[in-house]
């Protein structure tokens, strides 16, 4: 009987899911909105697992009593309190098969690693960091942003760089084009402007005018580049955390990198890579240049015992192909 076998790559905007044959062949997709549950809630966490699901079989022409292993990477998974709900909203799939359910950034980790072990760390929105040996155990930060002092995402930028405004401003720092870039961006009739404004509601910069950090720094602003490196160096730190989790100061391994930042700056990586060279020397930096998605079949075949090794190639391309015409 064929096997096949179904990943999942569950955001806090999107929501897809990647069916594949035990020979590598993609061969169905799908994709909803928001599923994590710190955006959509339990009950939407498991709408979108239902939407995803049933409408990847149906693109497969396959019944849910075809899958022979599943791969569930999950945003906002972090921590052991969290297993039991998201058990709950995965076992009304009707799964009779082997799975394993994970943070999505180990899901990016598998899909961008040659072996699919080493570090992942993720720079976007926010920022996160787990870590996979050659056995399939796993470390991690915590995922939880400035309140739990993890730092380098666009959530933890963009507030430093506004921070780095209000000091310019009030002539503790030194002058920057953020100040004008902020201005503009909201409206506001000045720097005074923009700062009353931010601290008394009127204005919101929040993590989608990171880019408007990476444009100072490429045009030449100090402090913008300093941001950039502060970030790259808080990222290392995640990293150098969770790969003395896993022991690997003497390893040669891939961090892969993972999210928007890291492609608008080559400065992040760099002063990332740096920072965990102190530590780790045998660390070297690869960019995941496939869906994460593609992580999460490679992680239900290998629950279903399939080598994925000679199949990781396969899995990718026509994953890429097959999202390509959808």
């Amino acid at each position: 009987m064929a096997k096949y076998f179904i990943g999942y790559d569950i955001g806090g905007t999107n929501s897809r899911a990647l069916m594949a044959d035990a020979q590598g062949h993609v061969i169905g997709f799908s994709q909803a909105g928001a599923g994590s549950y710190e955006v959509v809630g339990w009950q939407g966490l498991q709408a979108a697992l239902k939407a995803v699901t049933t409408a990847a079989l149906a693109s497969a022409s396959l019944s849910v009593d075809q899958i022979a292993g599943a791969g569930f990477g999950i945003a906002g998974y972090d921590w052991p309190g969290e297993r039991g709900p998201h058990l709950e909203a995965i076992a009304s799939l009707g799964l009779n098969a082997p799975f394993a359910l994970v943070n999505d950034s180990i899901i990016g980790l598998i899909a961008g690693a040659t072996e699919g072990w080493g570090i992942g760390i993720v720079a976007g929105t926010g920022g996160n960091c787990w870590g996979r040996d050659r056995h399939g155990r796993e470390g991690h930060t915590t995922g939880g942003a400035a309140m739990l002092g993890e730092y380098g995402g666009a959530d933890t930028l963009v507030p430093e760089a506004i921070c780095a405004v209000s000091r310019a401003f009030t002539k503790r720092g030194p002058e920057t084009a953020l100040t004008e870039a902020f201005v503009n961006a909201v409206g506001a009739s000045g720097p005074s402007d923009l700062l009353e404004g931010l601290y008394a509601g009127r204005y919101v910069i929040s993590t989608p005018a990171a880019p408007l950090v990476f444009q100072a720094a490429a045009a030449g602003d100090e402090v913008a580049n300093e941001l950039i490196g502060w970030a790259g160096r808080e990222l290392g730190s995640l990293a150098i955390g969770v790969l003395r989790q896993l022991g690997f100061e003497q390893e040669a391994f891939e961090v892969v990198q993972i999210g928007s930042l890291f492609g608008a700056s080559d400065v992040l990586g760099a002063t990332m890579l740096a920072t965990i060279h102190e530590v780790a020397p045998g660390a070297r930096l690869t960019r995941l240049m496939v869906p994460p998605v593609v992580g999460g079949v490679l992680l239900g075949m290998e629950q279903g015992g399939v080598d994925v090794g000679p199949l990781r190639a396969s899995v990718a391309s026509t994953a890429v192909a097959l999202m390509a015409r959808d």
